[in-house]
This record gives structure tokens, C-alpha cells and sequence, in this order.
């Protein structure tokens, strides 16, 4: 069934050392889950990452009922402070926005959506909040090119006992379907792929795939 419609409002999140986060959430007018929200976690803020790649999913989400929530991470569009290398200071920021949605708003569970370096970062988090219920990944880039930046994130997700969705395009040119199976296998828990044919990496950012994403998510969502 598809709501008619959502709303945004706009908001400041202190994150640590006084950094300021622009974040917006996307409400819809008739909530299929109310205690559920749906953090969404944006590509490499150093390569022009922010919040509004990741409208397009969000006011999906929205649409189909689900609070959503985007956010500049340090850095990045109209948020303060600097990008890390790493990602390993915007764990920080991922954690500050959950824990202010928890004390503002009636969500009481929320599944963290990381797209390309926002991955890694998102997956990093999902264990140092309690509330969180599961993951997705868009894109991780688990290669070995990638992995000398985010690397020391892989253990975090990948030891979580928390549900996890990994979906990847079959032309993703940071990571190759074997390198994520290989990854995957020895992950706790349930974890789950889903492999979309032909697709590289970049395009999986673009709007083309944003329905095919919301679909997924969802779906699985549904299945927590």
C-alpha cells in the first residue's frame, strides 16, 4: 500500500567534540511501524559523500511508511568538523544521531543502511548501539585496494551476531562477487546477499536503483 505522503524537517545533531550534524527526517503521514527507524548512513564525505545522495531512498522509505533519517556526516554538506580518512571518527556520528532519534522521537529500534564508505562506517556502529536490529550494506567495498582505508572496519559487521543484508552489484569495482562470499563466510550470524546482475559500483548511487533498494530494504525489515 502506498502512503500519499511524508514530511522533512530539518535538524541539529551534536555529535562528539561539538560537531554539529545537518539531519533531516522523512515522516510518513501513516506509519507502518512506529517503533522503527531507518538510519541511512551516506558514501565518503573526502569524495563528495553527503546526506542528499541518499534522499531518493529515504523519501522511498518514507513513502512506504517507514521513518527515515539522512545525515551530513562531520564534514560533510552542512555539518561541522572535518572528514576522517578512515571513518573511524564518524562511527561517532552514527552513534549521536541514533542515540538523539531514541530521546526525541517514539522509534525504538532502528536499522542502520550504509551506502559505499558508509558501510563500513554504519557497520562499525551497529554493536555499540543497543537498539540497533540489523544492517544493510549497499556497496561495501571490501577489496583489497579499499580495504587499506577501511580494512580495520570488516571485523565489527562481520563478528556481529546482529541480521545483516549485503547487496552488491556483479560489476562492482571496488569489491568482486568472490571477494564478498569469501568475506561473508566467515560472518556470525545471518547474513545475507543480494547480487544485482551487471550493475558497478556508482550506478547502485545513482537514482536508477533507489526503488529496486527500498524494495530490499523493506523486504527485509520484514523479515526481522
Amino acid at each position: 500500500m502506498l502512503i500519499e505522503d511524508y514530511s522533512v524537517e530539518s535538524f541539529t545533531v551534536e555529535s562528539s567534540n561539538g560537531v554539529k550534524l545537518r539531519t533531516k527526517v522523512f515522516k510518513p503521514q501513516r506509519e507502518e511501524n512506529r517503533n522503527l527507524g531507518i538510519v541511512l548512513v551516506h558514501p565518503y564525505s573526502i569524495l563528495g559523500g553527503c546526506q542528499g545522495l541518499l534522499k531518493g531512498i529515504a523519501s522511498g522509505l518514507a513513502l512506504k511508511g517507514y521513518t527515515s533519517v539522512t545525515f551530513d556526516m562531520r564534514g560533510a554538506g552542512k555539518s561541522t568538523g572535518r572528514p576522517s580518512l578512515t571513518g573511524f571518527a564518524e562511527i561517532k556520528d552514527v552513534v549521536a544521531v541514533c542515540n538523539w532519534l531514541s530521546n526525541t522521537s517514539s522509534l525504538s529500534r532502528f536499522l542502520l543502511v550504509g551506502s559505499s564508505a558508509g558501510a563500513p562506517i554504519a557497520g562499525s556502529a551497529v554493536d555499540q548501539i543497543e537498539k540497533v536490529i540489523g544492517y544493510v550494506s549497499i556497496g561495501y567495498p571490501f577489496g583489497i585496494a579499499a580495504s587499506i582505508l577501511f580494512g580495520r572496519h570488516h571485523k565489527a559487521i562481520l563478528q556481529s551476531p546482529k541480521p545483516k543484508l549485503f547487496i552488491m552489484g556483479t560489476q562492482d569495482g571496488f569489491t568482486s562477487v568472490k571477494q564478498l562470499r569469501n568475506k561473508l563466510n566467515s560472518a556470525a550470524g545471518r547474513a545475507e546477499t543480494h547480487l544485482i546482475d551487471g550493475v558497478g559500483h556508482f550506478q547502485m548511487e545513482g537514482p536508477g536503483f533507489d526503488a529496486e533498494l527500498v524494495d530490499l530494504i523493506i523486504k527485509f525489515v520484514a523479515s526481522l
